[in-house]
């Protein structure tokens, strides 16, 4: 497909993920980390006046100048913006100003990739295809926090479907010891963080061929796994007391037996499904547990051609640090990734709420340790 092509197919996932909401759901925001989906449709729409059409096409006219207050998100060399915990105070713009703003970008960025892009900008269109393809997955997860954490436990679809139960039982892959190279390795997009490709020295080690279910995660619980202090990290542990945290999120436990809320709406825990929506501390308790390891980034890498990935993000040991050679780029995408780089650990794989064709083995997320409302899940190392 050609740039227009992506940009039209691209936009119009966004809008069809939030076509199930009511109004009211787009404003909500429960906690810091969950935006309003009204929120991520109007700054995915800023990105491209900001960066493409204001400075790029001719004639073109903001559609209100107070938008880059409001939908700038983290840019501080665009200027002053709505701090993170009020996008839920933002009653205005509409929904309705908001997908007004969309059709007026849209019309300018048909416009501008009509013609031909000049070879300097196509860099900038497919971080802009890529930066709205990552709140399509935000988007995703932020709408199931907002309808799970109502307490009707409205359904997003009947139709979706998020959990899979493991084919058979996981056996241990050997990985032999030796020098692997890990990072972007092609001539297509990767972020800047995929960079540079370079080799890692790995001792033998042996990696889970499948995930943790649910049922495997159970026994954890039953057995005290969260009240037993030597499976957790200090800062882990605090997360626990603090949370009063029993078990993954989204999980309830009514008269004596395990729920968990599903985009299909609040459904028995299946013990053969994936177990996911959990944090770090908890991944890593669960290894401990299991007398395990998480694998690091580059045994993840190294390995994950031999086994079936991208359903949950998989919780790594490892944190998140640049590449050898890693720069920023110049000006405000530069500070897209970069500025990130502490207090988070990396997350590899996908999930199933990950748009299709934005995954690769070289992919590098990462989340706070202490989150849990992404599609996350826990594979074993040893």
């Amino acid at each position: 497909m050609n740039f227009l092509e992506q940009y039209k197919s691209i936009r119009a996932h966004s809008e069809k993920i939030c076509a199930p909401l009511k109004t009211e759901d787009y404003v909500v925001q429960p906690v810091v980390d969950v935006s309003p989906p009204k929120w991520h449709l109007g700054h995915t729409t800023w990105f491209w006046e900001t960066f493409v059409l204001t400075p790029h096409l001719k004639g073109y006219k903001l559609f209100n100048k107070d938008y880059n207050y409001v939908f700038n998100s983290y840019y501080e060399t665009i200027g002053a913006r709505v701090i993170r915990t009020d996008r839920g105070n933002l009653s205005r713009p509409a929904v309705e100003d908001v997908y007004n703003y969309r059709k007026h970008v849209d019309e300018g960025m048909h416009e501008f990739l009509s013609k031909d892009v000049k070879k300097d900008l196509k860099g900038l269109i497919q971080i802009g295809l890529n930066h709205e393809q990552q709140h399509q997955e935000l988007l995703h997860t932020d709408i199931k926090y907002i309808l799970g954490h109502n307490p009707l436990f409205p359904a997003y679809s009947d139709d979706i479907e998020e959990n899979f139960a493991q084919p058979a039982p996981g056996k241990f892959i050997e990985m032999k010891e030796g020098v692997y190279e890990i990072g972007y390795d092609g001539n297509d997009f990767c972020f800047d963080n995929e960079l540079n490709r370079h080799k890692v020295y790995l001792s033998p080690y042996k990696i889970c061929s499948n995930l943790v279910t649910n049922g495997e995660y159970m026994q954890f619980i039953n057995e005290g796994g969260y009240e037993n202090f030597r499976y957790w990290h200090a800062e882990g542990l605090d997360w626990v007391k603090s949370h009063n945290a029993k078990a993954p999120l989204y999980w309830h436990n009514i008269e004596g037996k395990w729920y968990n809320y599903t985009m299909n709406g609040l459904k028995p825990v299946n013990e053969n499904e994936i177990v996911t929506h959990i944090n770090f501390y908890e991944a890593s308790a669960y290894a401990s547990w299991k007398g395990k390891r998480l694998p690091t980034e580059a045994e993840w890498e190294g390995a994950a051609p031999n086994f079936d990935w991208g359903k949950r993000w998989e919780w790594t040991d490892s944190a998140y640090l640049p590449y050898p050679g890693f720069s920023k780029a110049e000006g405000a995408l530069g500070e897209y990734n970069g500025k990130f780089m502490i207090n988070q650990m990396v997350l590899r794989g996908a999930s199933i709420a990950t748009p299709e064709n934005h995954s690769r083995i070289s992919y590098r997320n990462f989340f706070n340790p202490g989150l849990q409302w992404q599609y996350t899940g826990i594979r074993l190392a040893e």
